[in-house]
């Protein structure tokens, strides 16, 4: 779906990379017949089996060989290998719980450098109810699938793709991407974590990093806005007016009014100042208890004594998003930050045999975070040693959305932080890892005035052309796909700042802004020793 997209950034940021590596001119062509595919491979510590080989012709996407089959016991996955190859593999994280094959899609960048093989998993189960991948029934009693999920499904995926890659093509890729966000994002830093050698580059968006801790971050959404009938107190006609009296107070605050936040965290906005007068309610201002939802979800989780949970909370900005994740949707008949929740806290969140909770019933408190991580530490991507991948050469490019609704920002500008100083500072660590924050984007993408955001060509010029991305270009579309604006992001912590002429919607119109001050992102919060948890890898 950002193919077209894709390839033009890809030609021109990488106009380079055929000089950097001329054999991408002369890419590997299918060996064999597509069909012949079908059988079993033997991989380290497991064996796959491709159940269906079929050839599809050119359409909607190029030609290509859509390959589909499941790695022992049960992670499913689907492959898809273009008669026009690029020597590159591509694979792609699943977000929430996963349980759905969700189709690849063929990058297409012909003539030249040509096209991804890619793939996909569906994590090592099947989902049901409305959201397939909000269904945590799977856990309660399985073991191999829990794992699968936690820390298993990517890798042994990467294993088998290249062993078929490496069949079809009479070689292995030449270099290895992976791109998730959310759940994907969690698996992209685990990767990086855990599996340094599986992958040359990753895009780690909007990552559910510290994902057991996570879980009391959307309980605590789901139930600040919970009366005591069961009903939301905060509703979604209250947002338009609560996101404008936002923009009204502190749009212009990084120097031009251009209805987003560069940084939200300068925002000082109070919902008291939205409140109804005494008795009246409209849908232009809130009732008191209204006010107390929205300071609780811009606060965040805290126990009893006022201390951090999670990093941190929504942000000032982000509150039209929040219609289906902390409001109910109707056609979920819930919120997504309950069915997350509650699902995770019911059925994977702890040992399996032992008690578990839900959203209604678990507790905010540093014991609950603790008991939590017991499990949790499987799955959470916490780690601050990257120093493997780092050392194998590996890239990786984090970003994350001002504006998302599902996962506070706050989380993964703590984790890069810590990382920075790990690692010797921030020049050091931006030699093979930086940080994107991308203004006024929800969860994974979409947003009000800007939608899309994708690195993986500048992570493609940078992994295989040495040329680290010093600028990525977020675009904002209208429904009928026309460009609405377009921003440039700069690696973090510097902003874009306008240089005066021409449309505030042309990104060739905004230069770099280095703060004064270095950033103090760290946060002071219970979760923190989680950085320091290992977490089980896949012995061959």
């Amino acid at each position: 779906m950002r193919s077209r997209a894709f390839c033009t950034a890809l030609l021109v940021a990488g106009a380079s990379l055929v000089a950097v590596e001329p054999a991408v001119a002369a890419a590997p062509r299918p060996v064999r017949a597509c069909a012949d595919l079908v059988g079993g491979y033997e991989v380290p510590g497991t064996k796959v089996h491709v159940e269906q080989a079929t050839p599809v012709a050119a359409g909607a996407e190029p030609e290509h060989c859509d390959v589909r089959g499941h790695v022992e016991p049960a992670v499913r996955f689907q492959l898809k290998l273009p008669t026009t190859y690029s020597g590159r593999y591509l694979q792609l994280g699943c977000g929430g719980f996963c349980g759905e094959l969700v189709p690849p899609t063929v990058r297409s960048c012909a003539p030249a450098p040509g096209d991804f093989a890619v793939a996909t998993t569906d994590d090592g189960h099947v989902g049901g109810g409305v959201v397939p991948s909000a269904d945590g029934r799977w856990a309660a009693h399985d073991r191999a699938a829990r794992d699968d999920w936690a820390f298993r499904a990517p890798h042994v995926l990467s294993l088998a793709s290249k062993r078929v890659i490496a069949a079809y093509y009479g070689a292995p890729p030449r270099t290895s991407y992976f791109d998730g966000c959310s759940n994907g994002g969690r698996e992209a830093l685990l990767l990086a974590q855990r599996y340094p050698h599986d992958f040359d580059g990753i895009v780690a968006a909007a990552p559910a990093l510290h994902f057991s801790a996570l879980v009391l971050h959307e309980a605590w959404l789901a139930r600040s806005n919970t009366d005591a009938a069961g009903n939301p107190v905060l509703t979604g006609e209250k947002l338009p007016a609560l996101h404008d009296a936002v923009l009204a107070r502190c749009d212009g605050l990084d120097g031009l009014v251009d209805g987003q936040l560069e940084d939200p965290r300068r925002c000082d906005f109070d919902p008291a100042t939205t409140g109804c007068p005494a008795g009246a309610d409209a849908p232009t201002c809130l009732t008191p208890a209204q006010v107390e939802v929205v300071r609780k979800v811009y606060g965040g989780a805290v126990d009893g004594r006022g201390r951090r949970l999670y990093p941190g909370g929504q942000e000032r900005g982000s509150e039209l998003a929040w219609y289906g994740w902390l409001i109910p949707y109707p056609p979920f008949g819930d919120s997504l930050a309950h069915l997350l929740a509650d699902n995770y806290l019911r059925h994977l969140g702890y040992p399996i045999g032992t008690p578990h909770s839900s959203a209604e019933q678990v507790g905010f408190t540093a014991g609950e975070l603790h008991r939590l991580a017991v499990e949790g530490s499987r799955a959470n991507a916490s780690s601050l040693d990257l120093s493997a991948f780092r050392r194998a050469g590996g890239k990786l490019v984090l970003w994350h959305g001002w504006n998302d609704q599902a996962i506070p920002p706050a989380g993964v500008l703590d984790y890069y932080d810590r990382l920075t100083r790990r690692e010797g500072g921030r020049a050091a660590t931006q030699r093979w890892a930086r940080l994107f924050m991308v203004p006024a984007v929800y969860h994974c993408g979409g947003g009000d005035t800007l939608t899309t955001f994708d690195p993986l060509p500048e992570l493609v010029r940078w992994t295989e052309g040495g040329t680290a991305p010093d600028r990525v270009v977020a675009t904002a579309r209208a429904d009928d796909g026309t460009v609405t604006r377009t921003r440039p992001v700069f690696p973090y912590p510097v902003q874009a700042r306008y240089d005066g002429s021409g449309s505030v919607d042309d990104a060739a119109n905004f230069v770099p802004w280095h703060p004064q001050e270095p950033p103090h992102d760290t946060v002071d919060w219970l979760g923190a020793y989680l950085h320091h948890l290992p977490g089980p890898v896949t012995r061959p």
